[in-house]
């Protein structure tokens, strides 16, 4: 009789990277935040009975950064107080938890509203937002426009402006001006609506000069838009941190910043007011059949 061959002894694992662990902890912190509401108390799992109105899903891009979902999460706070029977909940593209498949499986069947934390169009509000909701097929789904173009963000980004120093009176001189700092995309639409952001925020401060930088997949970055506002004269240059949450991005662009550097938009009221405005726009369309979403039209400043 053959004996059996010995088992080979398993080679161990290697340990998860620095990286890796600081990754699973905040994906892991960030599902036990969602749970908590900032007073501490435990947030309702199930809509309000006063309320039959669509789901309100937040979508958050998601970041390693913890202030980020802690951000995040308190912005939703606001928006539950400003509509206190409303089911608010929150799903991220990637990098936290919890992530958008599961929490529309975890909202189950009836209507949702996705709204976008996204401040402009590109590939995420095209193409991962409609793959997402045709994923849950027990869902009628509507998606929502990303928050911006809109004058209650310019509105935000003006007051983080006067928060970081920015004065009033910094219009009158004839060599400052504002470099707004966003993420960027590959998507011309994108650039678009932060070009259409600067010029609003322009006008809200007085005709100084705003000129678009990106973080990544565009151009000019923050050190090439400080560049060419100096060739013009401009070398008082001031940042507005046109993020709807500290991460990445906004701290390298921040770190690129030549004078104040104003901070992400945040759980600003105005963004609070903002979220729930698209949500409604979204509802105004045409019911979806069940399994079914919809797309209202990308409003630039509606």
């Amino acid at each position: 009789m053959t004996e059996p061959a010995p088992e080979h002894p398993r080679e161990p694992q290697p340990l998860d990277s620095a990286a890796q662990l600081l990754t699973r902890i905040t994906a892991q912190l960030g599902t036990q935040l969602s749970l908590v509401s900032l007073n501490g108390t435990r947030r309702p799992m199930h809509r309000s009975p006063r309320s039959s109105a669509p789901t309100l899903v937040a979508v958050a891009h998601g970041s390693r950064d913890p202030q980020a979902l802690r951000t995040v999460l308190e912005l939703l706070d606001r928006v539950r107080e400003l509509r206190p029977c409303l089911d608010v909940r929150l799903g991220h593209i990637e990098l936290n938890e919890p992530l958008l498949p599961d929490t529309l499986d975890a909202v189950g069947r009836g209507d949702a509203v996705l709204v976008p934390l996204l401040l402009g169009r590109g590939h995420h509000v095209r193409h991962d937002l409609p793959r997402a909701a045709a994923s849950a097929p027990r869902l009628r789904t509507r998606i929502a426009a990303p928050l911006g173009p809109h004058p209650l963000l310019v509105e935000a980004l003006y007051e983080r402006l006067l928060e970081a120093g920015w004065r009033d009176e910094d219009a009158r001189s004839g060599n400052t001006a504002v470099v707004l700092a966003a993420a960027g995309s590959r998507d011309p639409d994108s650039d678009v609506d932060a070009r259409r952001t600067a010029a609003m925020l322009s006008d809200r401060i007085g005709g100084v000069p705003v000129i678009p930088a990106y973080a990544s997949a565009a151009t000019p970055d923050v050190p090439a838009a400080v560049r060419a506002l100096a060739a013009r004269g401009r070398h008082r240059v001031a940042l507005a941190s046109y993020f709807t949450a500290p991460g990445r991005f906004a701290t390298l662009s921040a770190a690129a910043a030549p004078g104040i550097a104003a901070a992400p938009i945040g759980a600003h009221p105005a963004l609070a007011r903002l979220l729930l405005h698209r949500y409604d726009q979204a509802l105004t369309g045409p019911a979806p059949a069940a399994g079914a979403l919809t797309h209202p039209p990308l409003l630039a400043s509606a």
